[in-house]
């Protein structure tokens, strides 16, 4: 039996843009280093290191979909992100640095950030029908500005 939170990772990977795809990453090495950064507070090793791990293996997804021949700069500084993160969370790891695993979560959702606005760039979201609505009523040659309630 599935659990809820898997079939709602599922269903939003299906179809999702390559962009949606990354920030769906990026919120899964944030969960990885909450959950490690909980785990150090709460001493057990094995989860800290279990999620630590785990965000590493994320980092190298990230990593394999990078483009340095489209992606030039961009791609270069993403890398080095990459880098400077898994540094920074082998670090974390053996010198138990709850502050350093903030710093990396701090920095991650700061980056996530950015590829969120990406994504609306690429895919802006359809109006909902209260946005339909508001818009008809601002238009004096609508319809459903004017409706007639007296009948």
């Amino acid at each position: 039996m599935t659990n809820a939170r898997t079939t709602y990772r599922e269903n939003a990977i299906r179809g999702a843009s390559p962009v949606r795809l990354v920030v769906l990453l990026y919120e899964q090495l944030i969960q990885d280093v909450t959950q490690a950064a909980q785990a150090l507070e709460q001493n057990n090793v094995e989860l800290r290191t279990s999620r630590i791990n785990h965000a590493i293996l994320v980092l190298g997804h990230l990593q394999s979909g990078l483009n340095f021949t489209a992606g030039g700069k961009v791609a270069q500084n993403l890398q080095n992100f990459y880098e400077a993160l898994r540094s920074n969370l082998v670090r974390a790891q053996f010198q138990q640095s709850k502050e350093l695993l903030a710093q990396q979560i701090t920095d991650l959702l700061s980056v996530r950030e950015a590829w969120i606005e990406v994504d609306k760039a690429e895919n802006p979201a359809p109006a909902l029908p209260a946005d339909l609505i508001a818009a008809n009523a601002a238009d004096p040659a609508s319809d459903a500005a004017h409706v007639d309630w007296k009948g």
